[in-house]
């Protein structure tokens, strides 16, 4: 059902977006030196608006009639770091092929490159966002679709940025193909339901390469978020579907390739999570199936909360982490089956490739850490060594409940 309805979103949206182009009863050109303002009150609805090559430096330009504005070449408009560039007033607009840049700040409102408002059916496709507050604000709205676009800024702190796709109280957007960095969040999603993200780069953003807050029934794939500054966060959500993507290189103090937070009823399979402080932190999470993934060179793959429950994580692997599984809690609310542990380090005598005894994938250095933080100072020392030695022989600080009963003897084909 989910990849029905996602199709059904993506094939509307092509239709969209070159069905207005073919119905166009006439194209009204504009040169540099010409205003884009006044050319918009003389064009008609289902008419080309085309921008040549140049220079414009206008702003609050303010479609409200159904129509393609595209551009030749990618004509700039320069906002000169103080205006508001292009505000979208009417339903199934395309804006296509344009340079938007250097929008102003405000500590008053948020000054986007496209701003799309109370509206339905909007494609943004192919335009280059540069040195923007906000490269894309979508308010209550619906259907609307970000395709190929190019959305970079210079925020100097997460204070006074703005994210590069914004979406606020929408349903049914379609976020894809789009290369998204320096903003405060690469897309940042809030009251927005039953949407698609997909196929995006997200990268070297301050905070997260993708937030989620208060939205639910929503899917994003293969995307991938790198080198951002808390990886990806999903917060306050049910029914998300996260599945295909990566998640590589969010290193920080409290950086996270994945965050969930109270989310619940949830999916993520076939993810790759590598080179993270730690791979995926759960917290107030419950009924979530993470399965097929692959945990990589992360510091810690797994922090589970206490406050999680209902959790399965079933048939991943988990290869040179420095630790498997962190948590703050004794009782195991969670389930780990079938996963590939490469510090197991038991035997199967029945050769059905499934060990015969559990791996306890918390580690007794990964307790102590959770108490005393600087206590990793020592994490690789001969102390260490010693310790894990004496635990496997007389175990008492490990909680016991915390272990796949079937890992897997072989690395699994995800």
């Amino acid at each position: 059902m989910r990849k029905s309805r996602i199709s059904k979103i993506i094939v509307a949206g092509f239709f969209c977006l070159y069905g207005i182009g073919i119905s166009s009863a006439s194209c009204l050109t504009v040169r540099p030196g010409m205003s884009i303002a006044k050319a918009l009150t003389r064009i008609a609805e289902g008419d080309t608006l085309l921008l040549e090559r140049g220079i414009y430096k206008e702003h609050d330009i303010v479609i409200t009639k159904r129509i393609v504005i595209m551009g030749k070449d990618f004509p700039v408009i320069d906002g000169e770091f103080k205006y508001q560039l292009l505000i979208v007033h009417a339903s199934g607009v395309c804006v296509q092929g344009l340079q938007i840049q250097n929008s102003g700040k405000s500590s008053m409102n948020d000054i986007a490159a496209i701003r799309v408002e109370n509206v339905a059916n909007v494609t943004l496709w192919n335009n280059k966002l540069f040195n923007n507050t906000y490269g894309v604000m979508l308010q209550n709205v619906q259907g609307c679709f970000v395709l190929g676009n190019v959305i970079r800024s210079n925020s100097p702190d997460e204070l006074n940025g703005g994210n590069g796709i914004h979406a606020w109280k929408c349903e049914h957007l379609v976020i894809t193909g789009n290369t998204i960095s320096g903003h405060r969040d690469g897309i940042y999603f809030e009251f927005v339901t039953e949407s698609v993200i997909s196929s995006n780069l997200s990268t070297n953003n301050l905070r997260y390469g993708l937030h989620f807050m208060f939205s639910h029934n929503d899917t994003y794939t293969q995307n991938t978020f790198r080198a951002n500054g808390s990886g990806v966060a999903v917060m306050y959500s049910k029914g998300v579907v996260m599945c295909n993507n990566q998640f590589d290189h969010n290193w920080g103090d409290a950086s996270y390739g994945l965050l969930l937070k109270e989310i619940s009823d949830s999916k993520i399979e076939h993810n790759q999570f590598t080179k993270n402080t730690v791979g995926i932190h759960l917290e107030g999470t419950n009924r979530i199936s993470v399965k097929h993934c692959l945990f990589q060179d992360n510091g810690c793959a797994l922090h589970v909360q206490a406050s999680c429950s209902g959790n399965v994580f079933e048939e991943n692997n988990f290869l040179s982490n420095s630790f498997d599984v962190a948590t703050n809690g004794t009782i195991a609310l969670s389930t780990f089956k079938l996963n590939y542990w490469d510090k197991y380090d038991g035997y199967d005598l029945n050769k059905d490739h499934i060990g015969d005894v559990p791996y306890y994938p918390v580690s007794v250095y990964s307790v102590i850490t959770q108490k005393i933080p600087v206590s990793m100072i020592l994490y690789r020392s001969f102390l260490t060594e010693i310790m894990d030695q004496v635990e496997r022989i007389v175990p008492t600080i490990i909680p016991d409940q915390w272990k796949d009963s079937s890992p897997s003897m072989k690395i699994l084909k995800l």
